[in-house]
């Protein structure tokens, strides 16, 4: 099931990036106008990526990252370790953290095929700080039901900016899932491991083909 919801997560979060760049931009115009322009920059490029799929890294990082919250949904998946944590050490683990999902990211895009989907309407944000929008993921091949998604995006109080920091898939939240999966890492070896851990994972390579990990 991690591996739908890591896809289905990069999917939908990808395209925000481009729409970003205005700050007036409410998170449902960034969904909207942007849902099909990095999926068009990734297909312009798709014969420079079959033979080098590392490209979908720079994606990542440039069209990607800077729209996500990524310290804050850290934070959230260390839970009360991020309390305990030292200046250092925090340091160490978003920038492990953030490798990581530039690494995760980039091999979920690798398994992109043209999927459609249909986002739920706008609706008025006066007084709200954190809203959730559904998507519906829609394979019309397949024969099978839409898969349920739920951003979650936060408002930034001082600058007015929103910013996705979650996914619901089904039901499944992705930080409650790397809380369970990293709690016996974090327990037993501390911020440290887990930041190990995270630069393990972040250094492996991008496969399309590789069996992806449920």
């Amino acid at each position: 099931m991690f591996k739908k919801v890591l896809l289905v997560f990069v999917l939908f979060f990808a395209p925000f990036s481009m729409a970003a760049e205005s700050d007036n931009q409410s998170p449902y115009q960034q969904m909207r106008v942007a849902a099909d322009e990095i999926f068009s920059s990734i297909n312009s490029q798709a014969a420079q990526i079959k033979g080098n799929p590392e490209i979908l890294r720079d994606i990542v990082k440039q069209d990607l990252l800077p729209y996500i919250q990524v310290k804050y949904a850290g934070a959230l998946v260390l839970g009360s370790y991020y309390k305990s944590a030292t200046p250092a050490q925090r340091d160490a683990y978003f920038a492990a953290f953030e490798n990581y999902l530039v690494q995760a990211f980039a091999q979920a895009l690798s398994m992109y095929k043209g999927q459609q989907y249909q986002i739920e309407g706008e609706k008025d944000l006066t007084g709200k700080n954190l809203i959730s929008i559904r998507v519906l993921l829609i394979n019309p091949d397949s024969g099978q039901q839409p898969i349920r998604l739920d951003f979650q995006w936060r408002k930034n109080t001082v600058s007015g900016e929103w910013k996705a920091y979650d996914l619901i898939a089904e039901g499944i939240s992705m930080i409650t899932t790397k809380q369970g999966e990293w709690a016996t890492t974090l327990r037993v070896n501390g911020i440290d491991g887990l930041t190990k851990q995270l630069q393990s994972l972040a250094s492996q390579k991008i496969d399309p083909d590789a069996v992806q990990p449920n």
